[in-house]
């Protein structure tokens, strides 16, 4: 008897049972999913909260304060959109779709046609936005930064950019490949 050939009465079932479960799997990230959204709260409570904090000092503030708590802001936005992206393009994409939105006319327009490469090039994107506002922030306060504190902030950001660009261009790549297959 060969040792080659699988099983034909058992390898079905248990193929189709291994099966089920990886399928299923996909639940299990919908608790992360949940923590995102308790992430965005955070955000948002964070967001307030600084914003009744430094509104009553406002008419004293100087032109660079009120610049800094304008990008503070901004900064808790984008990271608020960033959340937001991962949490309905990972659940799409890996979990389930969400119905509720295909019947509502204030859905986004990139809900449901976002792949994990546009996802990947949305949230590099964001991540530069924000890398860029935190180190338009760290610049309107030189003085409490040392020189190498200043060079280690420009090589992340730098590092993010290229992160951007590399993907972005592995992305390209993989487009032509496949349009050139399919050509074939």
């Amino acid at each position: 008897m060969s040792t080659d050939k699988p099983d034909r009465e058992h390898s079905p079932f248990l193929e189709r049972a291994l099966e089920r479960i990886i399928y299923a799997s996909r639940w299990l990230m919908a608790p992360v999913y949940l923590g995102l959204i308790a992430a965005l709260a955070i955000l948002i409570v964070t967001f307030f909260r600084e914003l009744v904090i430094q509104l009553p000092l406002v008419l004293e503030m100087d032109e660079t304060d009120i610049i800094l708590l304008v990008l503070t802001l901004v900064d808790l936005s984008l990271a608020g959109n960033l959340v937001l992206i991962i949490l309905f393009s990972g659940y799409e994409n890996f979990v389930s779709k969400i119905e509720i939105a295909h019947q509502d006319r204030d859905r986004p327009e990139w809900m449901g046609t976002l792949d994990f490469s546009g996802l990947k090039i949305k949230l590099i994107a964001s991540i530069v936005a924000i890398s860029g506002i935190h180190l338009l922030k760290i610049f309107m306060n030189l003085s409490t930064y040392t020189e190498q504190q200043l060079l280690w902030y420009v090589v992340i950001h730098l590092t993010f950019i290229l992160s951007g660009v590399c993907i972005a261009a592995m992305d390209w790549i993989e487009g032509m490949a496949h349009k050139a297959h399919a050509g074939r």
